[in-house]
């Protein structure tokens, strides 16, 4: 028989094969995951048509009826704590019970997460229907799968749901295969994860441990492309026993298609597999890079999904396992699912691609991935023939954003290969001067990525003490009372933690007017220490890469940042040194980075005026000034929410050292 159970609510099936030797397909579905939706009934990507869509493509190509339809089973907490901590567990199998308003406050302290009331239930179906599957699958009882899940699952992180992801359902069906089941012989799994957006949580989960080799091959764009951090950049190969099995491929720009992947899968992934030789393969199956996706903006086809998806059943004796992920154009999501599940199901020969070829900045990445990676697979040492990496399409023309996202093949729509021959002759000049421009940007991917790593505590001692504030600095925006918005960081993520401390340090006010805050003076902190003194300041735990990015913003917003500001060198230096004056923004006011002391062995720093400046202010060179209202008002409103003084003592402070002589 070919049920073990039903489809969460849908028919039963109970075909034999039609044919002895096809192969036995696992399905999970479960109506019950499209009870997590958004609070309010608001539309959102991640919606439970989703899943439906395609189960109802399926059904009409009668698949459901050639599979093993599978029972979806919430996963057990021990499962689920192999890859996230206690208290992530207990956050999510209890937030559905929690009443509406605290579960929404809850949700807008997450990245791109919302809550509802069958959050849990579906958290919990999505991560144990993957393992159910995969279980199987490494058993022998399925020769592969598909789960239909949602939420999806690979940004979430260990303490942290995000990016629409609640539970890491692939990197939990891995560890519980690894570590839960060593009697089924699975000791090499390779997972790969095709999603559009960068499997963070994943990569993290498995970042030293070698019998994972991961590998993503994702929109990036030197860190602007969600989740917007260096984490997916090629040179993030893993550490210690893991390091050269963390494989990424990051795109430097959208509009990549079937022979993008292709070339990545031919001459990175395909060469790894066959050394690596896994056990068993697990495919993130985000749909997101598929043609007219409205956050991908790639261009992947139904035909290209089904290449690259028979490509790896090459390995493993075909043993894969499908969970999906992203995809939110309802039509190509359905038409990419269907036919994978028709490789797995071996319908019929797959075909080649036809004679398009990668974007130069494909070939671009393959080299410099490949080159990365050579140390610790020799299959990649040897460099593509130029013969190989001059086939190449015509350079990348962006149009509007509307013509680019549109994917309608309207015969109206066709260039002619003579115009685009035309406008390449006249491009490809141009992109060639622009060479330097992207070593530019290599190397600032490589400063941030490396700097990404570190963690510092900024001290913030002006306005930015209201939280709300210094946020503009890592997520862009303005507050109430600023003249200009702030760029924001690179990378956009929260303070990872926040706390308030005092130092022997004396505040005051000077200058007379700023472009941000208009007429009035702003908060300086004497570099020097005066047991005398005492200043408050709201500590926040940056990275040193945000760091770099909070002191240009301070200064010279408009300097080219190809090489940081302030590196791991002087971060060492200051240890000793106890200030440095940073010489490529000393234009600004606040270029001098001053080394407050260590809380929990992760040094203080904050930034103000060099001691050339605290002379000028005392000779009154540069003039002293009290703030104006809106500026006190938000220093007021930092300590008050901060709860280190009431509203009369905050402000009480802030008119003593506006008033008290240097």
């Amino acid at each position: 028989m070919m049920e073990e159970g039903s489809g969460g609510g849908r028919s039963n099936y109970n075909h034999m094969n039609d044919a002895k030797n096809e192969r036995r397909v696992g399905l999970i579905y479960d109506q019950r995951m499209c009870k997590h939706r958004t609070p309010y009934g608001d539309d959102h990507p991640e919606k439970p048509d989703r899943i439906t869509v395609i189960w109802n493509k399926l059904e009409l190509a009668g698949i459901p009826q050639r599979c093993v339809i599978l029972n979806a089973k919430e996963a057990k907490d021990e499962y689920i704590c192999a890859v996230h901590s206690k208290n992530h567990v207990n956050l999510i199998r209890n937030i559905s019970s929690k009443e509406y308003s605290k579960r929404n406050r809850i949700a807008s302290k997450l990245n791109s997460i919302y809550l509802n009331e069958g959050s849990s239930e579906s958290a919990y179906l999505a991560a144990g229907s993957v393992i159910e599957v995969a279980e199987k699958v490494a058993k022998g009882e399925l020769n592969s799968a598909f789960a239909i899940v949602r939420p999806p699952g690979h940004h979430a992180e260990y303490d942290e749901a995000m990016g629409f992801c609640l539970f890491n359902n692939i990197a939990i069906a891995a560890s519980f295969l690894l570590d839960q089941r060593p009697e089924l012989g699975i000791n090499k799994i390779l997972i790969v994860d095709w999603d559009v957006h960068h499997g963070n949580g994943t990569q993290k989960t498995f970042w030293s441990d070698p019998r994972v080799l991961f590998f993503s091959v994702h929109r990036h764009e030197f860190g602007r492309f969600y989740p917007a951090n260096f984490d997916g950049f090629y040179t993030m190969v893993g550490e210690g026993p893991g390091a050269g099995y963390n494989i990424n491929v990051p795109w430097e720009n959208g509009r990549c298609g079937d022979a993008d992947y292709l070339a990545v899968w031919d001459h990175v992934l395909v060469p790894v597999a066959k050394e690596f030789n896994p056990d068993i393969i697990l495919v993130s199956a985000g749909f997101d890079a598929a043609v007219g996706d409205p956050l991908g903006g790639c261009r992947l086809t139904p035909h290209g999904y089904s290449v690259l998806l028979k490509k790896l059943m090459d390995f493993a004796q075909g043993r894969i396992v499908l969970a999906l992920e992203g995809g939110y154009n309802l039509d190509s999501l359905a038409n990419s699912a269907l036919a994978c599940m028709e490789v797995l199901l071996e319908d019929k020969p797959i075909s080649e691609l036809s004679e398009a070829y990668p974007f130069e900045s494909t070939w671009r990445v393959i080299q410099a991935v490949r080159q990365m990676l050579s140390a610790y697979w020799p299959t990649l040492a040897d460099k593509l023939p130029t013969k190989l990496t001059d086939q190449k399409a015509p350079p990348h023309i962006l149009l509007s954003s509307s013509e680019s996202d549109d994917e309608d093949d309207d015969a109206s729509k066709i260039i002619s290969k003579d115009l685009v021959q035309a406008i390449a002759d006249v491009v490809e000049p141009i992109l060639n001067l622009k060479i330097e421009d992207y070593h530019d940007e290599v190397n600032s991917a490589l400063w941030r990525s490396k700097l990404s790593k570190t963690d510092i505590w900024y001290a913030g001692f002006g306005s930015n003490m209201w939280k709300s504030r210094f946020l503009c600095y890592i997520e862009g925006g303005q507050v109430i009372g600023m003249k200009k918005l702030c760029s924001g960081s690179v990378d956009r993520n929260p303070p990872k933690e926040t706390r308030w401390k005092t130092f022997p340090h004396r505040l005051f006010f000077g200058r007379d007017f700023t472009q941000t805050w208009g007429p009035g003076g702003v908060a300086f902190l004497d570099p020097r220490s005066n047991s005398e003194d005492k200043a408050y300041m709201c500590l926040y735990k940056i990275t040193l890469e945000q760091f770099n990015d909070v002191l240009l913003q301070e200064n010279v917003p408009d300097h080219d940042m190809n090489s940081p500001l302030f590196d791991l060198n002087a971060l060492d230096s200051i240890l000793n040194e106890g200030s440095i004056p940073v010489e490529a923004v000393k234009r600004g006011w606040y270029h001098n980075v001053v080394y407050l002391g260590m809380e929990d062995d992760i040094p203080i720093l904050t930034m103000t005026c060099p001691l050339s400046a605290m002379e000028s202010f005392k000779s009154g060179e540069i003039p002293l000034c009290a703030p104006s209202k809106d500026y006190a008002d938000t220093l007021v409103r930092g300590l008050v929410e901060g709860k280190q003084l009431s509203e009369e003592e905050a402000t009480t402070y802030i008119q003593v050292a506006s008033t008290k002589p240097l």
